[in-house]
């Protein structure tokens, strides 16, 4: 038979049942007051009876709280089985999702699951099932998400030496202008609307594989669109060719735009018909260039992503003057949205000083 273990002398009976009063726990309660007993003298018998358990676990209970104190006697989550990936797996494993896979070493050009699998078994010698890889990824947030394209000959310094000197060009713009000119910011852009358009995600139940009509005919027309975030507001037009007449015809449409008394800083892409020598620019308007390839910092590549998810995919046009049609009305339902114009258009590095 064991021998009895002592309780702790820094607490008494009264302080036991004077923590059980305030205790929210139940069952710390319960334990305290079968404690209480035993400081008071009684029995082990007496206080396991008090506890409703056997004498074992009172035993335990006065390890507990020898070691602890009250706080010993409060039921903890149990620990579980240890986890597959420990820090150091968890720190390689999303070092390797945030660079991707080489596809010349790992035979992929993305990562999907079961290809990870295979990494961490080759890497670490870990065999982790799909299932569990997934929550583990999804615990260290991580998700699929859709990648915006970049182009594969882009200076990443270009993008961020222009946001940097963006305020400098304003300043200098400004400076050729009358004393007082309001200055509004604007982003043009140019979007091919066709027939074979994309189709979108949509809700289906799991399991399922959702269907949307696709057209394989090729006719287009081209949606010339300009937004200025900061006013809610933009000019649109619906050309059968991307050139400089179509250019020229957006810009009147954009001078028309602006504020009475306004310059436009337009920021725009260096395609050709965007800087021809025969294209005349009006006088409320300044034409200012983005680094070469560099979508990213047009936010009127959202708007288009934008129109396409809600109105313009997942559609068969008729014809030339259908996809017309479509495209006005997809255009000037944005038009009538200011606040979403605001909400896509709105730039940090290029309102936000």
């Amino acid at each position: 038979m064991a021998a009895a273990i002592e309780l702790r002398s820094d607490y008494g009976a009264d302080d036991l049942r004077r923590l059980a009063r305030a205790s929210r726990d139940a069952r710390q309660t319960r334990r305290l007051l079968a404690l209480a007993a035993i400081y008071d003298g009684g029995s082990r018998t007496g206080a396991a009876r008090i506890g409703g358990v056997t004498l074992q676990i009172v035993r335990d209970w006065v390890l507990r709280f020898n070691a602890e104190g009250p706080s010993g006697l409060v039921d903890r989550k149990a620990p579980g089985k240890t986890p597959l990936l420990q820090a150091e797996h968890r720190a390689a494993l999303g070092a390797a999702v945030e660079a991707g896979p080489k596809p010349y070493l790992d035979g992929v050009v993305r990562w999907r699951l079961v290809d990870l699998v295979q990494w961490l078994w080759e890497r670490f010698g870990l065999s982790v099932s799909r299932q569990t890889l997934g929550r583990e990824l999804r615990a260290m947030g991580y998700a699929k998400l859709s990648a915006r394209p970049r182009h594969y000959a882009q200076d990443p310094e270009a993008a961020d030496q222009f946001k940097k000197a963006f305020p400098d060009s304003i300043s200098a713009i400004q400076c050729g202008l009358p004393a007082g000119t309001p200055i509004e910011i604007w982003f043009q852009d140019e979007a091919r609307i066709g027939q074979k358009n994309k189709i979108t995600r949509r809700w289906a139940r799991r399991g399922t594989r959702p269907r949307a009509p696709h057209d394989q005919r090729t006719q287009w027309a081209y949606i010339f669109g300009a937004i200025c975030p900061e006013a809610g507001k933009g000019a649109g037009l619906v050309m059968p060719y991307c050139d400089t007449p179509a250019m020229q015809a957006h810009l009147h449409e954009i001078s028309a735009a602006v504020a009475p008394g306004a310059h436009a800083i337009l920021i725009l892409d260096q395609a050709g018909w965007h800087f021809s020598s025969r294209l005349v620019v009006p006088d409320n308007i300044t034409l200012l260039p983005l680094p070469p390839r560099s979508p990213e910092l047009n936010p009127v590549e959202n708007v288009w992503q934008f129109l396409r998810d809600n109105w313009l995919s997942n559609r068969v046009f008729r014809g030339y003057d259908d996809i017309v049609a479509h495209c006005c009305d997809a255009w000037n339902e944005l038009m009538d949205q200011p606040w979403r114009i605001r909400s896509i258009g709105l730039r940090t590095w290029a309102h936000g000083f």
